[in-house]
């Protein structure tokens, strides 16, 4: 059975994470108590219901004290060796204020804050912080559209989430942030830049020109190379830790022309070597 507890800050986008995983096929529950998760487990688990072999369920702090015992709910599971996975969602403080002044909506935490929506989602950040270091999937919905969302969720877990290291990469632009989720960040700045030719300005690293330009320096290949090597060196270092998903992201300035060119080279790579992958760009639409 793949069980995934999906959880993280209120306002991330936990319930269009549920939403993606029940449209792929997975039995789904919103605001379980985490005190009834072992006994879920278990009635999933015996069940021959083949609906019930991929099961997703959210617990968040809208339960309150509740949430306390969390916890103690997943010792249980992990006591009993049951597997489970924890997805974990997060947004950046500052975008996460933002949504709620424009949806005016209350935080679970404003009434023991004193009413402040900042300190609601701070005093959240850490009350989690334990719970994020136990996840085995980080997603930062910080720049990611719904739909966005939804297919890094469909991408992801589409297929036994248990089998394997998946690898994520990412492209990104430095100027509008490091992605959270990122376990090894790569900085190709320091490589050519299309952005100042005036034909290549306005295309990005999926057009071969743009591509063709990055890749015929000696600095990208030189460059292109240690990644790889350090990539061939540290994935079989992940597999033994068991790490089941490893996100590798590719920072340029503004996520368009060089680390979506890069990016897509470490995934033709990967894929050539038989890995389970993945690629998002991450801001190659923005202005």
């Amino acid at each position: 059975m793949n069980f995934v507890v999906v959880t993280g800050l209120s306002g991330s986008g936990k319930t269009c994470a549920l939403h993606a995983l029940e449209d792929i096929g997975y039995y789904c529950v919103d605001n379980i108590p985490p005190v009834l998760i072992p006994v879920f487990y278990d009635l999933c688990d015996k069940s021959n219901d083949k609906n019930m072999k991929n099961v997703a369920i959210v617990t968040d702090i809208r339960g309150g004290e509740v949430f306390d015992s969390l916890y103690d709910a997943l010792k249980t599971l992990s006591r009993n060796k049951q597997e489970f996975k924890i997805l974990f969602i997060e947004t950046k403080e500052d975008i996460l204020l933002l949504r709620y002044r424009q949806t005016r909506r209350k935080h679970p935490l404003s009434d023991t804050s004193f009413g402040s929506t900042e300190t609601a989602i701070a005093n959240e950040i850490k009350l989690l912080s334990p719970l994020k270091e136990m996840a085995s999937y980080i997603i930062d919905s910080s720049y990611l559209t719904p739909s966005q969302l939804k297919e890094r969720i469909t991408t992801l877990f589409l297929g036994n989430i248990f089998s394997g290291l998946t690898i994520t990469c990412i492209s990104f632009g430095f100027k509008y942030g490091i992605p959270l989720e990122a376990d090894l960040v790569f900085d190709v700045r320091c490589l050519p830049n299309p952005f100042y030719i005036k034909e290549l300005k306005n295309l990005t690293g999926l057009d071969d020109d743009v591509r063709e330009y990055v890749m015929k320096w000696d600095q990208t290949k030189g460059l292109l190379k240690r990644i790889i090597d350090y990539l061939d060196y540290s994935m079989p270092l992940y597999k033994d830790e068991g790490k089941s998903n490893l996100v590798i992201a590719i920072g340029c300035t503004g996520g368009k022309h060089r680390s979506v060119t890069l990016s897509g080279k470490i995934f033709d790579y990967l894929i050539e070597k038989g890995q389970r992958v993945l690629i998002h760009h991450r801001d190659i639409w923005k202005v």
